[in-house]
Protein backbone atom coordinates (compact mmCIF):
# COMPACT_ATOMS: atom_id res chain seq x y z
CA UNK A 1 0.00 0.00 0.00
CA UNK A 2 1.13 3.18 -0.69
CA UNK A 3 1.41 6.02 2.02
CA UNK A 4 -1.58 8.84 0.78
CA UNK A 5 0.76 11.08 3.11
CA UNK A 6 3.54 12.86 1.19
CA UNK A 7 6.55 12.30 3.42
CA UNK A 8 9.03 12.53 1.10
CA UNK A 9 11.74 15.45 0.93
CA UNK A 10 10.87 16.49 4.61
CA UNK A 11 13.88 17.09 7.11
CA UNK A 12 14.82 14.09 9.19
CA UNK A 13 13.24 13.84 12.21
CA UNK A 14 12.08 17.66 11.82
CA UNK A 15 9.43 16.93 14.71
CA UNK A 16 12.16 16.26 17.20
CA UNK A 17 14.13 19.96 16.49
CA UNK A 18 11.03 22.08 15.30
CA UNK A 19 7.80 23.33 17.69
CA UNK A 20 4.36 22.15 16.62
CA UNK A 21 3.84 25.85 15.96
CA UNK A 22 6.62 26.38 13.36
CA UNK A 23 6.09 23.19 11.64
CA UNK A 24 4.49 23.86 7.94
CA UNK A 25 1.19 22.55 6.32
CA UNK A 26 3.13 19.38 4.89
CA UNK A 27 5.22 18.84 8.27
CA UNK A 28 1.85 18.76 10.43
CA UNK A 29 0.08 16.23 8.08
CA UNK A 30 3.25 14.31 7.77
CA UNK A 31 2.91 13.80 11.54
CA UNK A 32 -0.22 11.39 11.08
CA UNK A 33 0.18 8.02 11.40
CA UNK A 34 -2.70 6.69 10.24
CA UNK A 35 -3.63 4.77 12.69
CA UNK A 36 -7.55 5.50 12.05
CA UNK A 37 -8.88 6.39 15.83
CA UNK A 38 -8.75 9.89 15.92
CA UNK A 39 -11.77 8.82 13.47
CA UNK A 40 -14.11 6.62 16.27
CA UNK A 41 -16.80 8.25 18.00
CA UNK A 42 -15.84 8.50 21.68
CA UNK A 43 -17.67 8.68 25.11
CA UNK A 44 -16.78 11.90 27.62
CA UNK A 45 -18.01 11.03 31.11
CA UNK A 46 -19.10 14.22 32.22
CA UNK A 47 -18.05 14.11 36.06
CA UNK A 48 -14.78 13.09 35.27
CA UNK A 49 -14.06 14.07 31.98
CA UNK A 50 -12.33 10.80 30.73
CA UNK A 51 -12.58 9.81 27.06
CA UNK A 52 -13.34 6.32 25.90
CA UNK A 53 -12.92 4.85 22.57
CA UNK A 54 -15.53 3.24 20.68
CA UNK A 55 -15.31 1.03 17.71
CA UNK A 56 -17.81 2.88 15.94
CA UNK A 57 -16.58 4.90 13.39
CA UNK A 58 -17.07 8.39 11.52
CA UNK A 59 -19.82 7.55 8.80
CA UNK A 60 -16.37 8.98 5.82
CA UNK A 61 -13.81 6.22 7.55
CA UNK A 62 -12.31 3.66 5.74
CA UNK A 63 -10.94 0.91 8.13
CA UNK A 64 -9.63 -1.11 5.35
CA UNK A 65 -7.52 1.59 4.61
CA UNK A 66 -7.50 3.35 7.74
CA UNK A 67 -8.16 6.94 5.93
CA UNK A 68 -11.51 9.18 5.71
CA UNK A 69 -13.06 8.25 2.43
CA UNK A 70 -13.67 12.33 1.90
CA UNK A 71 -10.87 13.90 3.51
CA UNK A 72 -10.77 17.34 1.63
CA UNK A 73 -14.32 17.58 1.71
CA UNK A 74 -15.24 16.17 4.94
CA UNK A 75 -16.99 19.10 6.53
CA UNK A 76 -19.98 18.73 4.03
CA UNK A 77 -20.86 15.37 5.83
CA UNK A 78 -19.44 15.52 9.16
CA UNK A 79 -19.71 19.49 9.99
CA UNK A 80 -18.18 18.39 13.47
CA UNK A 81 -15.41 17.22 12.50
CA UNK A 82 -12.54 18.99 13.98
CA UNK A 83 -9.31 20.30 12.19
CA UNK A 84 -6.73 19.54 14.64
CA UNK A 85 -4.23 22.46 13.85
CA UNK A 86 -1.16 23.71 16.42
CA UNK A 87 -3.39 26.54 17.28
CA UNK A 88 -6.06 24.26 19.24
CA UNK A 89 -4.33 21.21 19.69
CA UNK A 90 -4.01 22.55 23.55
CA UNK A 91 -7.93 22.04 23.60
CA UNK A 92 -8.47 19.00 22.14
CA UNK A 93 -5.30 16.65 23.08
CA UNK A 94 -7.02 14.78 25.71
CA UNK A 95 -8.94 13.63 23.50
CA UNK A 96 -6.80 12.60 20.82
CA UNK A 97 -5.66 8.88 20.95
CA UNK A 98 -2.87 7.99 22.93
CA UNK A 99 -0.75 7.02 20.67
CA UNK A 100 -1.40 9.94 18.72
CA UNK A 101 1.85 11.85 17.22
CA UNK A 102 -0.02 14.79 17.61
CA UNK A 103 -0.71 14.50 21.36
CA UNK A 104 2.95 12.61 22.13
CA UNK A 105 4.77 15.86 20.73
CA UNK A 106 2.16 18.18 22.52
CA UNK A 107 2.95 16.08 25.80
CA UNK A 108 6.30 16.14 25.09
CA UNK A 109 7.30 12.23 24.55
CA UNK A 110 8.54 11.03 21.41
CA UNK A 111 6.62 9.00 18.71
CA UNK A 112 6.82 5.03 18.30
CA UNK A 113 9.06 3.10 16.81
CA UNK A 114 6.00 2.39 14.35
CA UNK A 115 5.56 5.74 13.03
CA UNK A 116 6.07 5.92 9.01
CA UNK A 117 7.92 9.01 9.78
CA UNK A 118 10.53 6.77 11.88
CA UNK A 119 10.26 3.27 10.04
CA UNK A 120 9.49 4.72 6.74
CA UNK A 121 6.44 2.91 5.88
CA UNK A 122 3.00 3.66 5.67
CA UNK A 123 2.04 0.00 6.60
CA UNK A 124 4.63 -0.14 10.05
CA UNK A 125 1.41 1.07 11.43
CA UNK A 126 -1.34 -1.69 10.87
CA UNK A 127 1.50 -4.39 11.60
CA UNK A 128 2.11 -3.42 14.91
CA UNK A 129 -1.58 -3.66 15.45
CA UNK A 130 -2.28 0.19 16.90
CA UNK A 131 -4.41 1.21 13.79
CA UNK A 132 -7.67 0.29 13.69
CA UNK A 133 -8.24 -1.51 10.44
CA UNK A 134 -10.66 -4.29 10.21
CA UNK A 135 -11.63 -3.14 13.20
CA UNK A 136 -14.53 -0.91 13.48
CA UNK A 137 -18.57 -1.11 12.66
CA UNK A 138 -20.12 2.40 10.96
CA UNK A 139 -21.73 4.68 13.11
CA UNK A 140 -24.92 4.48 11.32
CA UNK A 141 -25.28 0.77 11.96
CA UNK A 142 -25.59 1.61 15.68
CA UNK A 143 -28.05 3.71 17.42
CA UNK A 144 -26.38 6.51 19.36
CA UNK A 145 -27.84 5.41 22.62
CA UNK A 146 -25.67 1.85 22.12
CA UNK A 147 -22.40 3.00 21.15
CA UNK A 148 -20.93 2.75 25.11
CA UNK A 149 -21.66 -0.84 24.59
CA UNK A 150 -18.73 -0.73 21.96
CA UNK A 151 -16.46 0.75 23.97
CA UNK A 152 -12.93 -0.51 23.95
CA UNK A 153 -9.46 -0.36 25.03
CA UNK A 154 -6.92 1.73 22.51
CA UNK A 155 -4.76 -0.39 20.71
CA UNK A 156 -1.42 0.22 21.75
Amino acid sequence: MSDPIDRAGLAPRFWERKPLRQMSSREWEALCDGCGKCCLNKLEDEETGEVALTRVACRLFDDTTCRCAQYEIRHQFVPECIVLTPGNIASHAYWMPETCAYRLLYEGRPLYDWHPLISGRAESVHEAGVSMQDRTVPEFEIAEDDWEDHIIEEPT
